[in-house]
């Protein structure tokens, strides 16, 4: 049975204005726990919530269907949301069985402004794993504001324990890019950049990220063999 994640684990307090997303928190995790079987994969969707997002953030949202749609459609998967916005927020559900729920969840949720907190987002990511196996982080971003070392620490890690990192990254910042593709890369994941005008690029990464999690590399070798260069160009990458 999976352990219901306290809701303020990763960060200790919530801003204010954070009601309504502190209720539906609260409400998603008294849910009935997942019984994930050995056939099922989980997944955590790690979000960039801060103001410079906001375009993106609309757009991962009406796009996360499709992404739980291609795991439903492999097994299942099981899908923890994980954002950060303002100072300091940085918050996670639990996981919830094809991500049902987190739609709702992402509606409820607004951009702030503030810098990036992709090491909050790593470590909680380390300790899922310790905890139970995770085989997929899908991180979806456009800056990189920390010291890239310590966040590569924390990838080698990730990457010890079986998680591959699937980093997305919105725009053509150089920083963020050379930061995303070096997690991608110790963790034997995979890169790739998206523009917010072509939301279709978007949506054939999550999906691949999802067979991924779902169904290991033969999973993401079938689309890819089913006319997916998306799926391909992710696969050149991985170890």
């Amino acid at each position: 049975m999976a352990k219901p994640p306290d809701p303020k684990a990763v960060t200790p307090a919530s801003p204010p204005g954070s009601g309504a997303v502190d209720a539906f928190l609260n409400k998603l995790n008294k849910t009935p726990a997942v019984h994930a079987g050995a056939d099922r994969g989980r997944l955590i969707f790690a979000l960039d919530a801060t103001m410079s997002r906001q375009p993106t953030w609309d757009l991962a949202q009406s796009l996360q269907g499709r992404m739980f749609d291609t795991a439903a459609a492999l097994g299942g998967l099981d899908v923890q949301l994980v954002y950060f916005r303002g100072l300091s927020e940085c918050r996670s559900s639990r996981f919830i069985a094809n991500g049902v729920g987190l739609g709702d969840l992402m509606s409820k949720i607004s951009v702030s402004g503030g810098n990036t907190q992709i090491g909050k987002v790593l470590k909680h990511v380390r300790e899922e794993s310790r905890a139970k196996r995770v085989g997929a982080l899908v991180y979806v971003g456009d800056a990189m504001e920390e010291n890239v070392d310590d966040l590569c620490r924390i990838a080698g890690e990730l990457g010890l324990l079986g998680l591959k990192a699937f980093m997305f990254h919105e725009g053509a910042d150089p920083t963020a890019e050379a930061a995303f593709r070096e997690i991608a890369r110790l963790t034997g994941g995979a890169y790739a950049a998206f523009d917010a005008a072509a939301p279709r690029r978007l949506a054939e990464l999550l999906s691949a990220a999802a067979a991924y999690a779902a169904g290991g590399r033969k999973a993401l070798e079938k689309i890819a063999g089913e006319g997916s260069a998306t799926a391909r160009a992710l696969l050149a990458q991985m170890k």
